[in-house]
């Protein structure tokens, strides 16, 4: 080895000079003199680094970490900018030798080096255009997290936040599961004092997790569709989730924000998430951010709100921009939610039968162009509702017996929604023994012989369907 052999002999050559070497004594008169800053030099990257690198490599690629361990320490302590993988799989080999030992200064060793390396790796890899220092900060903040546990969550937080804000939907999946978990973490701490902290991790990570998870191209997508589950679930579960502290939170936010359209859409988002839209916050989100750039989802809020104030004209006619806005959109499931929505504020509140089977009507073709069955159900029971609600002829003798006739027709919808729905057979059930009671008597039918001819009737008006006689 000539290259090594030659350094040696240099190196021996420099230290009898360097040790003979003194300062000159400064006068006493002389000004004190501000040295220049020295800027660190690079690590000289010699042959044996090399040949180090290549060998523990392949014993981590063995999973022998005792056996990497050595080459792998001098090459980190020598020439630490010499390759990536110094980094990545030392990462592998200080985990093994971390869990291998129960020495608890080992330990704490180990755990400082963890972390330690993340920086190091920052210094000298920091501008790797695929991993540059926020990927490797969501690194750091897992070290924290797998080496110290609950010691060093703060620290944990800062560095996995801000890779996260830095490489936004790039993220790495744990480190979005874990912004989470960890801000859960210190929230249970500190309910009163984390609470904002904690619904901001989760909606950043969420919002991440949910981008990857649509992302046809991405090969991780199914991994982050079932970690956006736990980080709801987490979120959830958590108590941070409660409306009222949410108000607390954002009441403020939204009058700070009336012209921010993108803090705005992010609160009644946040709202929306947690089921909150109830709430006098989320209404004033929703009209604000309307007023700026109308959504689908800023008009179903101002349907709520104009509904909560019993504004139901105005709540139908919020839906039907939502049911436009969200149709240009392509998301018809909520252009499904919005027709049934109307359909049940006309049917419910305004007492506007027919235009409550046409809203009722356009979400069962809008499921059933998706393909789903399950929400048809809610729909056909909405236009029977609405059957049995009417009276479609006079209240003389005659029409007291042919306003019967909307039962039949009634009980068809209900039998109908149970068939293509099971999810609401019991309540579809409940209204069919209801309303069969009140069916025209036979004695009623033979007092009617033209009317009650067949096996079949037409119920007219606007109904304007043939049902079978029962």
């Amino acid at each position: 080895m000539k290259i090594r052999n030659l350094l040696v002999v240099a190196l021996a050559a420099a230290v009898p000079a360097l040790a003979c070497a003194k300062k000159p004594k400064k006068a006493a008169e002389e000004a004190p003199v501000v040295a220049a800053p020295v800027e660190e030099e690079e690590p000289t990257i010699t042959e044996e680094c090399v040949v180090n690198v290549s060998l523990f490599h392949e014993s981590v690629k063995n999973k022998m970490y005792a056996d990497a361990y050595g080459p792998w320490w001098d090459v980190y302590t020598t020439c630490p900018n010499a390759n990536k993988s110094i980094y990545s799989d030392g990462a592998k080999i200080v985990e093994a030798l971390f869990q291998a030992t129960a020495d608890p200064a080992e330990k704490e060793r180990l755990a400082k080096l963890a972390v330690e390396m993340c920086d190091k790796r920052i210094r000298f890899f920091g501008n790797d255009p695929k991993y540059p220092k926020v990927y490797i900060l969501g690194e750091k903040g897992l070290a924290y997290v797998d080496f110290y546990g609950d010691a060093k969550l703060a620290e944990a937080r800062e560095c996995l936040r801000a890779s996260v804000e830095g490489m936004g939907s790039k993220s790495k999946v744990m480190v979005l599961v874990k912004l989470v978990d960890v801000s859960y973490a210190l929230y249970k701490q500190d309910p009163n004092g984390k609470a904002e902290q904690l619904i901001s991790d989760y909606e950043l990570a969420s919002n991440a997790l949910a981008d990857q998870s649509a992302d046809a191209t991405n090969k991780n997508a199914e991994i982050a569709a079932k970690q956006k589950d736990y980080v709801d679930n987490i979120f959830a579960i958590s108590g941070a989730a409660d409306c009222s502290k949410l108000d607390e939170i954002y009441a403020a936010a939204v009058q700070d924000n009336l012209t921010n359209l993108d803090m705005l859409q992010k609160i009644a988002k946040l709202y929306k998430r947690v089921r909150c839209t109830e709430s006098d916050v989320y209404f004033a989100a929703c009209e604000a951010a309307h007023k700026l750039q109308p959504t689908d989802e800023s008009a179903a809020g101002c349907a709520s709100m104009a509904a909560k104030k019993g504004d139901y004209e105005q709540a139908v006619a919020y839906y039907d921009q939502a049911i436009k806005l969200a149709m240009v959109e392509d998301e018809m499931e909520d252009v499904a939610d919005y027709q049934y929505n109307a359909a049940f504020y006309c049917y419910n509140n305004l007492k506007k039968y027919p235009e409550a089977r046409k809203y009722a009507q356009a979400s069962i073709a809008t499921l059933s162009g998706m393909g789903m069955n399950k929400g048809q159900g809610r729909c056909y029971i909405i236009i029977g509702m609405c059957y049995a609600a009417s009276q479609l002829y006079p209240q003389d003798a005659k029409g007291r017996i042919l306003n019967k006739t909307v039962y039949w027709a009634a009980v068809d919808k209900f039998v109908k929604a149970k068939q293509i729905d099971p999810s609401v057979e019991a309540q579809a059930n409940e209204f069919i023994s209801s309303y069969s009671k009140y069916y025209p008597t036979k004695e009623e039918r033979f007092d009617l012989p033209n009317e009650f001819s067949g096996s079949t009737y037409y119920v007219g008006g606007w109904i304007g369907e043939n049902t079978a006689i029962r």
